[in-house]
Formats: C-alpha cells, structure tokens, sequence
C-alpha cells in the first residue's frame, strides 16, 4: 500500500480524541511528567556527587568531557528522528499499514545516522576520544551504549505516539536511576573513570530492554514495511534538518557565547553569569521535558482537526503564561537565598543579572509553545528560518550590549531576543488566539 493510500485507510487512523478537558488533560500529563523530571534531576545530581567524590575536578572534567560525545552522537536521532516519528505515528492505529510503514522508516532512519557518526568517530579521536585513552573494546563498548540508548530512545518515542505516557515516566525513572547505579558499581570495584562512565552508558542503554518489553504488550512492535518510502524518508528529513539548525544555532551558539565573555570579562565574573545560566537551564529542562511528553504529542494527535486544535493550543498557553509569571516571579522574590544555597555565597552577586534573565525565559518558554506548531506541522523552512534570525539577532544584540552594559548586557541581550521571538510568534500565531 502506498503511504497515501495508508493514511487514507479508515481503519488505518485513530478515532477522533474527545475535545472536552483538554487543559485537564495537559495539567494532568504535566504532573506526571514532573515525575520523571525530578527523577532525572535527582540522578544527575548524584551522578555529579559520586564523579566528584571519587574522581575529583578530573573526573567531573572528564563526565562533561564524555556527555558532550554522547549529545554529539545522539542529538540528531533524538531531536529529528525522534521527534518526527511521534508526529507521524500518532494519527495510525499500531499495526496499521501507515504504522509499519513510519515505524520501519524510522528504524532505517536511525540506523543510518548512528553509522555516520560511528564512521567520524576516527576522525574526532583527537578532540574527543583522546581524553579517554581508548582501547578497541572502551570504543567497541561506546558503540554498543550509544546504539542501545538510541533504542531506547526512539521506542520510548513510540510510546509517547501511542499516548502510553505512564510508561513512559516510569521508563524515564528508570532510566535516570541505572547509570548513577552503573557507576556506584563500577566505582566500588576500583575502576578507572573513562570504563567507569562507560558503564554509566551502558547502565543507561540496558533500559532498551524494558522499553522494547513495554512497546510489545502494548502491541506497537507490529512488523515493520522496510521497502523505502521517498515520502517517510523526506518526511523524517524534514525533522533532521530542523535538528541540525538547532545544533548549529542554538547550541553552537551557547558555547561560543561563553567563549566570548570569558575572553571578554575575568574569569570570576562569567562565573556569575554561569551561574544564572545554570539555574535557567535547571528550570528549562523541566519545561522541555514537559512540553516534550505532553504538549507536543497532543498537538500531533490533533492534526486533523484544527478547531480542537486551536483550543487546545489557547487554553495552554494561558496557564503558562500565568504559571510561569508566578514561578520565575518567585525565583525572582528568593534570588537571595537560592543563589547562595544551590551555588555559594560567593554567587550572591549574581543575583543583579537574575531579572532579564528571568524575563527571557518567560518570553522564551512561551514562543518555544507556539513554535510547536511549526514541528508537529513539520514546517521545515519557517523553523530553520526562525533559528537563524533569532540566532542572528542574539549575536547582534550582544554585539551592542555587552559594550555599553558589560557583562548585565548578556541576559539584557537574551531577553531581547526572546522577547522580539515571542512578539513575531504571537503576530504569525494570532489566528490561534481568536475565539
């Protein structure tokens, strides 16, 4: 069957979801979605504690070392592949024609980005592998982690297609909870730290096995069409160049934005301003992880039916906008006594950059909101076209800001373009605020 014959198959759709109590349903996917955030949070913590105790700031170095190799072989599966796959799954019934036919595409998919990243891997040995000292079987090791987690990754996108979102959290604890157990482990019999944060991925990619248990009892492992379909694999594509405009101009840009005011400004005084940033990012990772969980696959379940849709999309961004004025008002209120209390009393200074940056994020959750719409709609051109111009407009902003306010011109600069972001969101978005 064609992919358009697929999806035009009645048997092939999932009925119509019901439109009464679609906040309800938001505030109660986001309460449990908390869950798994905190999880997450809680074992990144101990992760950092048991690296520090036992490693010290050389094997700290050494885990940021190494979760920078694993963003860099994993971004693209988990922001494009992954994210399209949920898009696209949601509208089937598991086991349909169109079912098999984007699940076996996104299998391929993924595969054939794993590869070329294993294939560059000897070109990075000497920027990223040669801090590990790696022997065949550490990069074997690697390989086989990162393929696992991957796995895990994209059934647990299947999952969330299928709007099965208990498991997903309880997957997520898991998850959160085997690699600092890996490490305790692997600590305790005296290992050293490049094979101790290799069982750290390998404890993590070891969920797969749950995860593959928990899609087959709910019957979404149904064979796959492996025949390539031109149009699944532009579909998915579409995902992947999206993927990569945020690699570029989002993270890309984080760290040279660093790198600029630590050559720009002392040491000690970016250490201020990373500190904002890391609370920022804290917060963010609950919001995204949300977002992520609840929000998005709603908005994919919803493709068809654009009024239900609409109110969906109004009725969230309203508690939103009101929520997290009343959350990040409050970081606002106890800056003193946070910063001091996740940080060091040292970092109580840092509390003068606090308010733009504050004021950003709010901006910068609620535009994110709407951008949505441009991935569940896979409107590729609008979305790498906004990531340049927002990116663009940042590093001009800075260029303006930091000489004249200094280093309070960084979070200046992030609410300004947060800000202008949420304004040209609002103006192409307006027809979603109309009753």
């Amino acid at each position: 069957m064609s992919l358009s014959a697929a999806e035009d198959a009645a048997t092939d759709t999932v009925p119509a979801p019901l439109a009464a109590g679609p906040l309800a349903r938001f505030v109660r996917g986001s309460l449990g979605s908390g869950m798994s955030v905190l999880a997450r949070a809680g074992g990144a913590l101990a992760l950092n504690k048991l690296l520090a105790v036992f490693g010290g700031p050389g094997g700290l170095a050494l885990l940021a070392h190494f979760q920078n190799l694993m963003a860099l072989l994993t971004t693209l599966p988990n922001d494009g592949v992954h994210v399209g796959i949920v898009k696209y799954l949601a509208p089937h019934r598991p086991g349909s024609a169109g079912w098999r036919l984007w699940f076996g595409t996104g299998l391929l998919l993924n595969a054939a980005v794993l590869l070329l990243g294993f294939l560059a891997l000897p070109l990075l040995r000497g920027p990223l592998l040669a801090a590990f000292r790696p022997t065949p079987g550490w990069v074997l090791g690697l390989v086989a982690g990162i393929t696992l987690l991957t796995a895990h990754a994209y059934l647990a996108a299947v999952l969330l297609a299928a709007q099965r979102l208990r498991p997903y959290i309880a997957l997520t604890v898991m998850l959160s909870a085997l690699g600092p157990a890996a490490v305790a482990g692997a600590l305790a019999a005296g290992w050293a730290v490049p094979q101790v944060l290799l069982a750290y991925l390998l404890g993590q990619g070891l969920t797969a096995v749950p995860t593959a248990w928990l899609c087959a009892r709910y019957s979404l492992l149904a064979r796959p069409r492996w025949r390539i379909s031109r149009p699944a694999v532009l579909g998915l594509g579409q995902f992947l160049l999206m993927a990569l405009s945020v690699l570029l101009c989002s993270k890309a840009v984080d760290f040279a934005v660093r790198d600029l005011l630590i050559a720009r400004f002392s040491l000690s005084q970016t250490g201020l301003w990373q500190a904002v940033a890391k609370l920022s990012d804290n917060y963010t990772m609950v919001f995204s992880a949300v977002m992520g969980a609840v929000f998005y696959p709603r908005l994919a379940a919803l493709a068809g039916q654009p009024a239900a849709r609409q109110a969906y999309v109004r009725s969230v961004f309203g508690l939103l906008a009101a929520a997290l004025a009343l959350g990040l008002g409050s970081i606002w209120l106890l800056r003193g006594v946070l910063l001091p209390l996740l940080f060091d009393a040292r970092f109580a200074a840092a509390g003068a950059l606090l308010g733009p940056q504050l004021l950003g994020d709010w901006a910068k959750f609620l535009s994110w909101t709407l951008l949505y719409l441009l991935l569940a709609d896979a409107r590729v051109g609008r979305y790498v076209l906004v990531q340049v111009l927002s990116a663009g407009l940042y590093a001009g902003l800075l260029a303006g800001l930091l000489p004249r306010f200094g280093l309070y011109g960084a979070p200046l600069a992030h609410a300004l373009r947060f800000g202008a972001l949420l304004l040209g969101c609002g103006l192409y978005f307006r027809a979603y605020f109309r009753r």
